[in-house]
C-alpha cells in the first residue's frame, strides 16, 4: 500500500512543478514570441499610433504642443513631454535591430541635440548587454523585446490579442497533459521498483531453542508487470463541410475559416504558427525552409475558395538573417 501512495504523492509533486513552470514561464516566454511577430506586422502607422498611447497613458509623454515643432514626418523618432520638459522617443519598428554601445550613444548625442531631458529606446529587435550599459550611463530607458510585448498588449486589437494568448494557452494545456502522463508514468515506476526492493529483501530468520523443523517454503508472490503505452493524438484532418466552399461568406463562417487553418498550420511540420493580421494577412511564423513550408501553407488555404488570394506574410526564422517575404498562393 506504502508504495502506491509514495507512486501517487511523486507523480502529483512532479505534475505540480512542471505545470507551474508551463503556465508561469514557458506560457509567458510563447505569448511574448508570438505577440512580438504580431507587433512586427504591423504598419508603421499602426504601430507607432499604439506606442504614442502606451508613452500618454503609462509614462505620462504627450504630444508637443501646436506652436512647437510636433511634424516630424516619418521619422522613427518623435519628441513628447512631460510637465513642459521634452523627451525624445527612438521607435525602431522590426525583429531585426540589434543594438550595442555605439547605437546607444549616438542615440545619447541626438537626445543632447533636440534638447531633450531623457529618452527611450522601443524596438522588436534586441539590445545587447553593453548596449544596457552604455543606456544606463546615458539615463535612457531601453524597451526592447523582452518588454515590448507587455507594455504594448493592452492596446492592440482585441482580435490580434486574443489570438496571440489563445496559442499560448492551447500550448500550456497540451504540455501540461503530456507532463502528467510521464508524472503518472514515473510514479508508476518507483512504486514498482519499491515493491520489487520489498520483496526481493529477506526476512531475519528466528532464535529457537529446539531443533528447527523443516521449513515450509514461502509461495513465491507473483512479480507485477506493468507495460504502459501512451498513444499520441494521431486523428486525421475532417474533410471539409460542404459550407466551407462557399466563396464569399458571412463574416462569421469567414472567421471560422481563419481559425481552421491557424490550428491546421500548429501542427504543421515546419510551422510554428498562423496569426491573422487582417481578413486577408496571415502572418506565419516557421522554423523550416520556404520550399518545404510554402506548399503545406497553401494546400490549408487553398481548401477554402474564401482564402485562396489571401497575402502570406512569411516572417524570417530565428537566428537566420533573411528578409521579410510576401506571397500568394493563388491570385485570382
Amino acid at each position: 500500500m506504502f508504495s502506491w501512495i509514495l507512486a501517487l504523492v511523486l507523480a502529483l509533486l512532479l505534475w505540480g512543478l512542471a505545470s507551474a513552470y508551463l503556465w508561469l514561464v514557458a506560457r509567458r516566454s510563447t505569448e511574448r514570441q508570438h505577440g512580438l511577430a504580431a507587433l512586427a506586422g504591423m504598419r508603421w502607422r499602426e504601430f507607432s499610433r499604439i506606442v504614442h498611447q502606451a508613452m500618454a497613458e503609462q509614462r505620462g509623454l504627450h504630444a508637443l504642443t501646436d506652436e512647437e515643432d510636433n511634424d516630424r514626418g516619418t521619422s522613427s523618432d518623435f519628441l513628447l513631454q512631460r510637465d513642459g520638459k521634452r523627451w525624445l522617443v527612438s521607435c525602431k519598428h522590426g525583429r531585426a535591430y540589434r543594438f550595442d554601445a555605439g547605437a546607444i550613444h549616438e542615440l545619447a548625442s541626438a537626445i543632447s541635440l533636440t534638447g531633450a531631458v531623457g529618452g527611450l529606446l522601443i524596438t522588436e529587435g534586441h539590445v545587447e548587454r553593453d548596449g544596457l550599459a552604455e543606456a544606463e550611463k546615458q539615463s535612457i530607458e531601453v524597451i526592447d523585446a523582452r518588454q515590448l510585448w507587455q507594455l504594448l498588449k493592452p492596446y492592440m486589437p482585441a482580435d490580434v490579442r486574443d489570438t496571440v494568448t489563445g496559442i499560448a494557452r492551447r500550448e500550456a494545456v497540451r504540455h501540461t497533459g503530456i507532463a502528467g502522463l510521464a508524472a503518472v508514468t514515473f510514479g508508476l515506476l518507483v512504486g514498482m521498483g519499491y515493491m520489487t526492493l520489498r520483496s526481493d529483501t529477506p526476512a531475519a530468520e528466528p532464535i529457537v531453542a529446539a531443533p528447527a523443523a523443516h521449513p515450509v517454503a514461502a509461495p513465491a508472490s507473483p512479480q507485477p508487470q506493468a507495460a504502459a503505452e501512451v498513444d499520441k493524438d494521431a486523428a486525421p484532418a475532417a474533410a471539409a463541410n460542404p459550407s466551407d466552399l462557399i466563396q464569399d461568406p458571412d463574416p462569421a463562417t469567414l472567421l471560422r475559416y481563419q481559425q481552421s487553418v491557424s490550428k491546421a498550420l500548429a501542427s504543421t511540420a515546419g510551422v510554428v504558427s498562423g496569426i491573422w493580421l487582417t481578413r486577408s494577412t496571415l502572418s506565419v511564423e516557421r522554423s523550416g525552409e520556404d520550399a518545404q513550408v510554402w506548399p503545406l501553407i497553401c494546400k490549408q488555404l487553398e481548401r477554402y475558395p474564401a482564402l485562396r488570394t489571401t497575402r502570406v506574410q512569411l516572417n524570417p526564422r530565428p537566428g537566420v538573417n533573411e528578409p521579410v517575404r510576401w506571397r500568394q498562393c493563388s491570385t485570382i
